[in-house]
Formats: C-alpha cells, structure tokens, sequence
C-alpha cells in the first residue's frame, strides 16, 4: 500500500479506538486494520444499527447465552470460545491449543469493537500499592511507573468511558479520596446501588471476619461502572485534546454538562441504563460503552479501516531493526480458505489485538523478543464463586451484574503469603455456577416432576432468594505461563493458533482456601443456605488444596505476554510502552501490564493507551 499513513494499527478494540481518536484528532493519518466483518464498523448509523439488531436476534435466539453468543463466529477470525474449554489437557479443540496442566478458562473477541461489546464494564482503578507488588509484598514483580504517574491518564480514560460512580464511596485498603485529584468527581453519578445489594449490606457491611489468626472488617461499595447514568453536574471535563506547544495530552475545561454517549445509530438511545441485565454478552440499548463509540469520534479524513484484514508478520529492517510493514491476509468470506495478501506500511506501527493476538503476532515475526518475554507472564483473575439461598427474596436478575463489592482483600500484608481479591456481589443470582434460571425450570420440570402452579410457585420461591459472590483472585507473572506458536497449529489461512501453557500455583491456590474460608463467615452472618458446589468430575479447572477441593473460572481479564519494564532485560516495552527492540513499535493492550492487582483490567488498559498514544505524537512531531 502507497498511502502516506504516520501509524498503522492493527485491532479497533478499546485499545486501538483510543489510539486512532487522538491521533486523527491531532491531525495525524491513521490506517486501521481489523480481523473482523465490515458490517461491524459504526462510522454508518444505518449500518451500525442493522448490525446491532442481528447481535440481538442472534442472542435471544440461542438457547446458550455465552459471551460471545451474539457476534459473528468467524473460521478465519476465530475468536476464543468458553464453551470449548475442556477438563482434561492437553487437547486441541476451537482456536487455542491447551497443554495444559489446567486449561486457560477466558475468551475475548476478534472483531470491531473487540471485547468491550461483551464486557461486563466495571471499572474500579488499580490502588498505588498495586504498582510495587514486589519491594512491598515480594511478590510478581514492581510496574516501571506509579500510580501517580499513571493518575492523570486514569482521568482521560474515565472521560472516554464515561465511568458513573462515586469518588467518596471508593474506600478500603489503599483506597480513597487520595488516590484522585482535588474535587475529582467522576463524569456520571453512580448507579444505584440494587435492592439485593442493600439486603447484604444489612448484616455484611461492617461484619468482622476471622482469616489465619487475623480479623477483618467486611465493608460494601458502590462499584464504578463503564454504562450511562446522569452526569454528575460537578464533573469539569469535556475531552482529551494533543497540546503541540507541551507536547502533552490534556483533558480540555467543559463549557456545559458531560455529554452522554449514547447508541452508535441514535444518541437519544441509550443515555441511561436501563436495567436489562445482559451487559454479558450484549446490552439492548448501547447504555453500556463499547470501544465503537470512541472509533465514532475519531477524525474520519484522516482514518481508513480495512475490515477482514488479519495481521499476519511484521516486516523488519535487517539492519536498523525498524518495522517497514504489516503483512495482513484479506479473507473474501467469512469462513472461505481463500485470501489474498498485501502488505500495510506507516512510519509508526501499533499492535492493538489482545494480549494473546499481541503475542501470537510477535512470536510469528520473531519480533521485540530479545527479552524472551514475548508470550510469558500470561495472567488473569482466577474467579472463586460461592452461591445460595437467602433466607428472604431479594429478586435478582435485574440491572448491571454488580453494582456494589467487598474491597477489603484487595490490599494488605497477607499478600506476602496468598493473592489478593476483589468481591462483586453479583445482581444475577446463579447464572454462572448453574446456568440459572433456565437450569431450575429444568431441573424442577425434569427431575422433580413440577408443572403449573407448582413450578411457578418452586421458581417464585427458589430464583428469587439465589445469591452469589464473586472471590476474583490476583494472579502474580509467572514465566511458565505462557504463549507459544508451533507449526503444526495453524487456522486455514495458514496463520498461527495460539498454543497455551498455564496452571495455578500455590498462591493462588492459598488464596481459594482464604476466600472460601472468608465467604463461609459472609454466609453465616446473612443465613444463606451454601449450595456451592465444586465438582471434580466435570470441572475444567478443578484444583485441590490441603485436602479440599476447588474450581475456577476465568474472568476474562487477560493479561500480560509483553510487559512493560524499566530495562530491555526483562521486559518487552518501555515505560512509553514501545518496544525496546524496534523504535516505531508500539504495544498497546493488557499485555504490558506487568501484574494484574485486584482490579477489571480495562481502565488502566484505556489510561496507558493515552499515556502510548501521548508518545507515538511526540515520535511524529521530531
């Protein structure tokens, strides 16, 4: 291609959409391409629209609501698929390859918008403690910048999402009103907090429990969300502008209210949630951000997207190391073997796939690897659940997945000795652990024998009282965790699989037992009925631990595989986050976090893709 672009990127997830908004805004032209289909791209109301309404007619159609039920399941895209993972390793089903020794329990989606078209959308920020994991804890490893460092880009990525919620409200260890600027507020007031949740709080908020010899103190917050509420009329901001003169990024004063972002077809849709309780996998009505509506705002003169275009191998210069292009192969449909390749060329490239994709491409070019880190320290949040009855109905399956958690694991010494975690109460009742409420009706239809008012009054009874706590445990880098590529993996386009390694160690595994220990005393104290359940004969990730057994889940936070550090030994990225190997290589995406804290990785993602995206301008502008 002869087009004169100052950056290729490859990705429009929520990592490229920020990166190609402020260059285009900054008068910078910019190539995208994506994976995905074409009738994804929202740069076309009425298309967006169409699109949007097949997601949805997918998704009430399928009788298995997995969180990438409604998109698009594409053969020469292949996106990782939850519903594959099987228990025993190795295997070779789907699109990764599992070696084991416990599968990789997360997906996330290849197509425009990427994830956060699927993504739960909590947003809470890491805590400063989070950043020197190892000279505090002596644990993982420390992050090249702080949390204060990083604090100015938090605020850009909360004005892009739209975060609602409460500064106040964010309390706990190594949390408050410290960690935001003066009279920070968020854009949008918080969501209210749901009737389950008040019910917990009665006899959870303020409960002390007793863990290895320590107590506690149990405290209930109001989680920041990524969906619209009504803006917060203190909030100052309008957007985030490229000033050439001090070559920085800064969030420019508001001249009115925070403008809600609306759907991508209609703005006076969408500009409050609206309770429907499918934010996994898709929300009706837009009311939850998804990476589209920052692409939207981008400076479409000076952007082009090429759709069906999947990254292949970068180009590199023998001699001086740079990056001359991105080969990417170009499908004709959807699932056809036949493709043709071309070769997209920039003076600056960005890799904004996924920190698998990420990855997968580097390995494929032999790329930024001097390190050995490319594909290593492959985390996520290792999800214990713990499910109910309460003893009152407090009607869930109603609003966001969770409107208030427990921060009191998130930060302390123990975290010298096990991980640290992160509580959601969850709003909708056992639809993870037990795929309810369709598995009751089945069950009492089948196996119990229920019909007409006794079924009604069984479910009445039963789906109303479910209750379900989230334990989503801090995973530390661990090297053998990793992502690989070998030859006798390909998809038909003749491009790499991903190949998995991953297990749990032992401070994760110290971790479960704590969690398990500290829900049993949360249970207690609100007379729950403990109905978990961990299953060794059908559970993927079933682990054992001092004689007890555990599952589980992904978290879908995937994390590391070509992470930022202070010298080139040991890391893939430089605190900028360009490669250390290729000076007009940028890396954006969870992939160059070094550890995971105990928060959903997609703010801080979004804040260091401002922090890239202030670098990449700088680079053009010598």
């Amino acid at each position: 291609m002869k087009h004169d672009y100052d950056v290729v990127i490859v990705g429009t997830g929520i990592a490229g959409a920020v990166m190609a908004k402020t260059l285009t805004q900054a008068g910078k032209r910019v190539l995208m391409l994506e994976a995905g289909l074409q009738a994804g791209i929202a740069l076309d109301n009425e298309r967006a629209y169409k699109t949007y309404q097949d997601y949805l007619q997918t998704f009430y159609a399928s009788t298995i609501k997995a969180t990438n039920t409604p998109y698009p399941d594409i053969t020469d895209a292949q996106s990782i698929d939850v519903l594959q993972i099987q228990q025993k390793t190795p295997y070779d089903e789907g699109y990764l390859v599992q070696l084991g020794p416990l599968p990789f329990a997360s997906d996330c989606l290849r197509g425009p918008g990427g994830t956060t078209l699927h993504w739960l959308g909590n947003v809470p920020r890491m805590l400063p403690n989070d950043f020197k994991l190892n000279t505090l804890y002596g644990q993982g490893v420390d992050w090249p910048i702080s949390y204060t460092d990083l604090q100015p880009y938090y605020e850009m990525a909360e004005n892009e999402i739209g975060v609602a919620g409460s500064v106040s409200a964010q309390t706990g260890p190594d949390m408050g009103s410290q960690n935001y600027g003066k009279d920070y507020v968020f854009p949008m007031e918080e969501i209210p907090q749901s009737y389950q949740d008040k019910v917990w709080m009665k006899k959870s908020d303020n409960l002390k429990v007793d863990l290895y010899g320590r107590q506690y103190t149990i405290q209930c917050i109001s989680m920041p969300q990524g969906r619209n509420s009504n803006p917060n009329p203190q909030y100052q901001y309008s957007g985030v502008k490229w000033d050439a003169t001090d070559q920085k990024l800064k969030l420019t004063p508001a001249t009115s209210t925070y403008e809600v972002v609306g759907a991508l077809w209609n703005q006076n849709i969408g500009n409050r949630c609206e309770g429907n309780a499918s934010c996994v996998p898709i929300c009706p009505v837009q009311a939850k951000y998804n990476a589209l509506k920052t692409l939207k705002k981008a400076d479409t003169r000076k952007l082009d997207i090429i759709t069906q275009a999947v990254a292949s191998t970068l180009m590199i210069d023998e001699h001086s190391k740079a990056i001359t292009g991105v080969v990417y192969k170009s499908y004709k449909e959807p699932n056809s073997t036949e493709y043709t390749t071309a070769v997209a060329t920039g003076k600056i490239y960005v890799l904004a796939a996924s920190a698998i994709e990420n990855a997968k491409i580097l390995l494929a070019s032999n790329a930024a690897n001097s390190s050995d880190q490319v594909g290593r320290n492959l985390m996520d949040h290792l999800v214990l659940l713990t499910w109910g009855l309460l003893p009152e109905k407090v009607y869930p399956y109603r609003g966001p997945g969770c409107t208030t958690y427990i921060p009191t694991f998130r930060d302390g010494e123990f975290r010298k000795d096990f991980a640290a975690w992160i509580s959601p109460i969850d709003n909708w009742g056992w639809s993870w652990p037990t795929f309810a409420p369709g598995s009751d009706v089945t069950q009492a239809v089948t196996a119990d024998g229920l019909f007409g008012k006794e079924l009604r009054k069984h479910i009445n009874d039963v789906v109303t009282r479910q209750a379900l706590l989230h334990f989503e445990c801090e995973q530390t880098p661990e090297p053998t965790n990793r992502i690989t590529i070998d030859p006798q993996y390909k998809d038909q386009l003749d491009n790499y699989r991903p190949v998995i390694q991953y297990n749990a160690s032992e401070y994760m595994l110290k971790s479960f037992e704590a969690a398990k220990t500290v829900s049993d005393q949360i249970f207690a104290a609100n007379g729950i009925d403990d109905y978990t359940n961990y299953d060794a004969a059908t559970d993927p990730d079933y682990v054992t631990y001092r004689g007890r057994g555990y599952t589980f889940r992904g978290a879908g936070h995937i994390v590391g595989t070509h992470r930022m550090g202070a010298k080139p030994e040991d890391s893939v990225v430089d605190p900028n986050q360009r490669t250390w190997d290729h000076n007009n290589l940028y890396l954006v995406g969870c992939g160059n976090m070094p550890t995971l804290g105990t928060s959903n990785p997609t703010l801080t993602m979004t804040a260091m893709t401002f922090m890239a995206a202030q670098a990449v301008l700088k680079q053009l502008e010598q």
